[in-house]
């Protein structure tokens, strides 16, 4: 029943981190010819109280990287939570879509009603996989890269929702 599990998690996954790769060297481009220092693309935010453009960055990968793990029974490694430039957010997209890249289908598929416990701040979440993928993972992973989508377009950065989406 749950052959399914790969074509409906890691490659949309993947579409999300390429784009929001591509959104990202736009910024870097823009800001090399409207001569604005990148940390204020970097450190920009919607509103006071949310996150800026990193720390989206980090938790798209951070959540995408678990549910690769966590889907094919893994340990989710760990990435410092660094990155303060646009080759470090970069750098952090590319090593989560290798990571990514080298879970086969046969390790995720057969996920779908395994539990996962999802560990979070000061309690723990069980889940079973399809609901881990469809309720948290990729509404968590469009959400933030949304809203790295939307600092930048905010910020003056020309994108338009092809730039979210991708090659159809």
């Amino acid at each position: 029943m749950s052959d399914f599990m790969y074509a409906i998690s890691l490659p949309p996954i993947l579409r999300s981190l390429t784009n929001l790769r591509a959104i990202l060297e736009k910024a870097v481009s823009h800001a090399e010819l409207k001569k604005i220092d990148p940390s204020v693309l970097i450190d920009a935010r919607l509103y006071p109280d949310m996150y800026p453009l990193s720390r989206q960055v980090q938790i798209a990968t951070d959540v995408a990287k678990g549910a690769a793990a966590r889907l094919a029974g893994q340990e989710p490694p760990t990435f410092e939570d660094t990155e303060s430039t646009f080759p470090a957010l970069l750098a952090r997209i590319d090593k989560t879509v290798a990571l990514l890249e080298s879970f086969t289908a046969d390790q995720i598929n057969g996920s779908a009603d395994k539990t996962i416990l999802l560990p979070r701040h000061d309690r723990t979440t069980e889940f079973k996989g399809l609901n881990y993928l469809t309720d948290f993972v990729l509404p968590n992973v469009y959400f933030h890269v949304t809203t790295a989508y939307a600092i930048l377009r905010h910020n003056g950065v020309e994108l338009g929702k092809q730039d979210f989406l991708g090659n159809i």
